[in-house]
């Protein structure tokens, strides 16, 4: 029996939830798109799936191998563990762009990461490393 045959029916379509998102990176092939612009969409995307985005978390909370896995991830390997966590990484014109951001979203709910405390952690740590640059005279913080 394949293990890599899954249910499309039971998979989670990520391109559902991100064609905004897909269409402004086509937008980029022809003309400037401010890159806070795509992560702002990006995160706006993860937040519809998980209620976070990858500013709730950062590295040090995944373990090294973790990490280490994560860089040797490919399209293809990227798409066989997104399926068999319940999500398609792919839209109706391939592989989706963003697809190693959402991996990382995938790992950490695997890993159990996505929880108010790891996200209030991941929030002091952004602010604390602002407050620290000496350019910054201070934070904003919507909550």
């Amino acid at each position: 029996m394949s293990t890599i045959a899954f249910d499309q029916l039971a998979l989670t379509r990520i391109a559902d939830f991100a064609r905004s998102l897909t269409r402004l990176h086509q937008l980029a092939r022809t003309e400037l798109v401010d890159d806070d612009r795509i992560d702002r969409e990006f995160n706006a995307v993860c937040r519809s799936i998980w209620d976070y985005c990858p500013d709730d978390l950062d590295d040090e909370m995944f373990a090294p191998e973790d990490l280490a896995w994560l860089d040797t991830l490919d399209e293809g390997s990227a798409r066989i563990f997104a399926a068999e966590q319940g999500y398609d990484l792919v839209d109706d014109s391939g592989m989706l762009t963003d697809w190693w951001g959402y991996c990382w979203m995938v790992l950490a709910e695997k890993r159990g990461l996505l929880t108010p405390d790891n996200r209030a952690a991941a929030r002091a740590r952004i602010e604390d490393s602002y407050r620290a640059s000496p350019n910054v005279i201070g934070v904003i913080v919507g909550r």
